[in-house]
């Protein structure tokens, strides 16, 4: 059987290999061969679709033949994405090897004239872990081992001070390092939790978005009739979020909520003041994030489904250039979730509302070194003892990265909680090959108690290895 899988495995990754070779080959040559002035044109194109170089007046029409004239070339019609090979090892016990995926994405710019755009974006991931080990359960091995997602697919369409947006995208209100606060709207793989890139974590929105910007003032206001949900894995997954003491069983997640009925809408408002870049939103949603709902009797045993109720946010943004120093703050108040409680009574749950916050200050020291210093804080009002968490919850963190070398990158991430022994420490080395290549070794390391943010994870420290080829 070992051999069967080894075989598909080898099959699925000549393949792919392949693929890649044979795409990013035909790139280079395609821009190998092709004349000064088109590549001119090319070069034209893609400041056309950057907001800030859209009038290019004479200089568009002069090369507007020639633009149609390579319509046909990969690098010219927009083609760009990635490819990356992930391996790691849990070392804490049980010892075994957790990851050995290849992603691949590819997405594609285009546009009908100069005020219609859009954008085509699909990836595949495929995980062989779970063809060559027994060790994750069935229905994780199921769920994770492979996936098409549609990335980014929408249709841009500018008029003056107006922009609309229609389709699957993103849409990022707030990004602070490690951890997310503000940004309320993105859906997210939580499969890994929050150790791969955002870029990689968020899940596109199908949504409707219109945007009016004027001077130094911008609105922005979203529809979202079909919400996307987090993506949490399946139980006996390394990074499932259910943190309750106790064994359970769980059915199937309850989507049942995602129609037009139960639209996600807000709206956020930003402005330019002073230097001081500030925002203040509101988002009324289906939780993005489940909410365990205990279905069985108090006398059975616990049975748990995961479920998304409405909540309302609002909150804010702010962001101010010091100088030697950035300053960023976010801050969300959250009415309607629900949290487990260690008294099973009323389904397991308390209603809690919350404040989050957070602030940092972001250095840019001598050599191109980044120091980013945060303190975070979680509030919950009218405080439930039957909750986990505390009445405050704080944290802070450290993320320390430079250039130790040419092409040699290093970065170091520390979040502790200020409550408890609980922390997450990364570390990571990345070495740029070529000008499209890169290989990235590093280490997750978890400690803290078994119902902590990061000591429920106590036993997933790993180390990985990444291999990244960009096009």
């Amino acid at each position: 059987m070992l051999v069967r899988h080894s075989n598909r495995l080898l099959r699925r990754l000549f393949w792919c290999s392949a693929f890649i070779i044979f795409y990013s080959n035909n790139t280079s040559f395609a821009l190998q061969n092709t004349p000064p002035k088109k590549i001119a044109s090319v070069i034209l194109k893609e400041k056309t679709e950057n907001p800030d170089t859209r009038s290019l007046g004479v200089i568009e029409t002069l090369f507007n033949d020639a633009r149609q004239g390579i319509a046909q070339s990969p690098f010219a019609s927009g083609w760009k994405g990635f490819s990356q090979l992930e391996l790691a090892h849990t070392y804490s016990q049980p010892d075994h090897f957790s990851k050995a995926r290849l992603r691949t994405q590819l997405t594609h710019d285009g546009q009908l004239n100069r005020y219609i755009k859009w954008r085509a974006s699909a990836r595949f991931d495929y995980d062989a872990i779970h063809d060559l080990s027994n060790f994750y359960p069935h229905a994780v091995r199921k769920d994770q081992r492979q996936e098409i997602f549609l990335r980014e697919n929408f249709v841009d369409i500018s008029a003056g001070n107006f922009d609309f947006r229609i389709g699957r995208q993103h849409i990022i209100w707030g990004e602070m390092v490690g951890l997310f606060f503000a940004d309320v709207v993105s859906a997210k793989d939580m499969r890994e939790w929050v150790l791969p890139s955002f870029d990689i974590i968020r899940i596109p929105q199908w949504a409707v978005r219109a945007e009016y910007s004027k001077n130094d003032f911008h609105v922005d206001l979203v529809w979202i009739p079909f919400a996307s949900f987090d993506e949490i894995g399946k139980p006996g997954a390394e990074f499932f979020p259910f943190s309750l003491p106790v064994s359970a069983s769980f059915l199937n997640e309850d989507r049942s909520g995602r129609n037009p009925a139960n639209s996600n809408y807000g709206l956020r408002l930003s402005r330019l003041i002073k230097g001081w870049d500030v925002s203040t939103f509101y988002y009324h949603s289906l939780d993005a994030s489940p909410t365990f709902y205990r279905i069985s009797a108090l006398a059975e045993p616990l049975v748990f489904q995961a479920r998304h109720d409405q909540i309302d946010q609002a909150g804010g943004t702010m962001t101010k250039d010091l100088g030697l120093v950035v300053l960023k703050g976010e801050l969300v108040y959250t009415d309607g979730r629900k949290f487990n409680a260690l008294n099973q009574i009323q389904h397991g749950l308390v209603k809690q509302n919350t404040l989050d916050y957070a602030l940092g200050l972001d250095f840019n020291l001598p050599t191109d070194i980044r120091l980013n210093l945060q303190f975070f804080q979680r509030v919950f009002f009218s405080h439930d003892r039957d909750i986990i968490p505390d009445k405050r919850e704080s944290g802070g963190s450290i993320l320390l990265s430079g250039e130790l070398r040419k092409n040699l990158e290093a970065q170091a991430l520390l979040i502790h909680s200020l409550n408890h022994s609980d922390l997450m420490f990364r570390q990571r080395i990345t070495w740029k090959l070529e000008k499209n290549w890169h290989i990235a070794f590093g280490a997750d390391i978890f400690d803290g108690r078994s119902r902590g943010l990061f000591g429920r994870f106590d036993n997933n420290d790993r180390v990985y290895t990444e291999l990244r080829l960009s096009f």
